[in-house]
């Protein structure tokens, strides 16, 4: 931004503020500013079908809405633009940064024009490219968009779990790293692409994988995890689900696995160290029925297919019970809960519900 200055930059458009969750604006609308993100993040996107395509993340310092004006035949966005946190932002009015431009040295004016040409038919090609974001169903059919992919997992999951166990602290039992130096191995060394990361990170800290402290200067930048086992667990989990036949792949409904962490609750409760053990099916559905939980005795069926439960049992009295792989149980369960989660997101993004930031 040479020659544009942040006060000269207010009093041509002024600073705006945005709550999280805000567009921006959309795909396709007449542009006639950009944007400086002055302290915040805006998620970039483009709709697609009922969902939509993550493109980037835009952080305080960068600018959004430039291409619109090197593309003088449309002025036209050529993608969405939502904030993800609360945000405050510079907006430029095209007409201020013309003139702006206008007191640049003209071949500096040329190369600029140049790369910005040269950047809007990459973006035209990166579009034409977009079948590699879908997914593909039985007999290679194109199946809706896929946000995170298996490898997407397992490559991000292998990551932390190797930059946390060989350049991590380990200090309270607990598993440390600087948000820095994991985010060097991520995008400069491992090439994950940021927006999956952004949304796998939110996905860890949800289901409770993953906890965010601060560093020494006060920032919440140090990422913490207690049991980094779990991490190998999942990256094993996902590679065998990968390389499994579609029709033998392990699928647990989030019924089923409600239903999975009351029995490991119980067993848990009840101090139980065998491999396996015998659950109260009946005071589980008693809980459930109390609650309003609209959980039946069939929605286990997924767990029974899967060999983790035997057949629920009627027994002296009707009480219900069935026999529990219980440490194949607890070993798979925080793979399952993940799957569910990311299951979750490619579902949203996909048909068109909101994101959580």
């Amino acid at each position: 931004m040479t020659g544009v200055s942040q006060q000269g930059a207010q009093k041509k458009s002024g600073i705006r503020s945005m709550p999280a969750g805000e567009v921006l604006f959309n795909q396709n609308d007449p542009a006639s500013s950009l944007y400086i993100i002055q302290k915040g993040q805006v998620r970039l996107f483009i709709p697609k079908g009922k969902g939509f395509v993550e493109l980037a993340i835009l952080r305080s310092g960068e600018v959004i809405g430039e291409m619109a004006y090197f593309d003088e035949k449309s002025r036209r966005r050529s993608c969405s633009a939502a904030a993800i946190t609360s945000v405050e932002i510079i907006e430029i009015s095209f007409v201020a940064f013309e003139k702006t431009m206008s007191g640049l040295n003209p071949w500096f004016k040329t190369i600029i024009n140049t790369l910005a040409e040269r950047l809007r038919k990459t973006n035209d090609r990166v579009k034409e490219l977009e079948s590699n974001s879908v997914g593909y169903g039985a007999g290679g059919k194109v199946a809706d968009y896929v946000f995170f992919h298996t490898a997407d997992v397992i490559k991000i999951m292998s990551v932390l779990y190797l930059v946390l166990k060989t350049h991590g602290d380990f200090k309270d039992g607990i598993h440390q790293i600087h948000m820095n130096k994991l985010r060097f191995y991520l995008f400069d060394v491992f090439n994950v692409a940021e927006i999956k990361w952004e949304e796998m990170q939110r996905v860890l800290i949800e289901e409770k994988y993953m906890e965010i402290g601060n560093d020494d200067d006060g920032l919440p930048k140090i990422i913490k995890v207690a049991d980094l086992d779990r991490y190998r667990s999942i990256v094993v989990f996902f590679n065998t689900q990968r390389t499994t036949e579609d029709s033998k792949k392990l699928r647990i409904s989030l019924k089923c696995e409600t239903f999975l962490k009351k029995i490991i609750d119980q067993l848990t409760l009840k101090g139980e160290t065998n491999p396996e053990s015998e659950a109260d099916i009946s005071t589980i559905m008693a809980e459930f029925k109390a609650k309003k939980i609209d959980i039946i005795e069939e929605n286990l069926k997924d767990a029974i297919d899967a060999g983790l439960c035997g057949d629920i049992i009627v027994g002296t009295g009707n009480k219900l019970t069935c026999h529990v792989q219980f440490d194949k149980l607890k070993k798979v369960y925080p793979s399952i809960k993940l799957l569910n989660a990311i299951q979750k997101v490619n579902e949203s993004k996909a048909g068109g519900g909101s994101p959580k930031y």
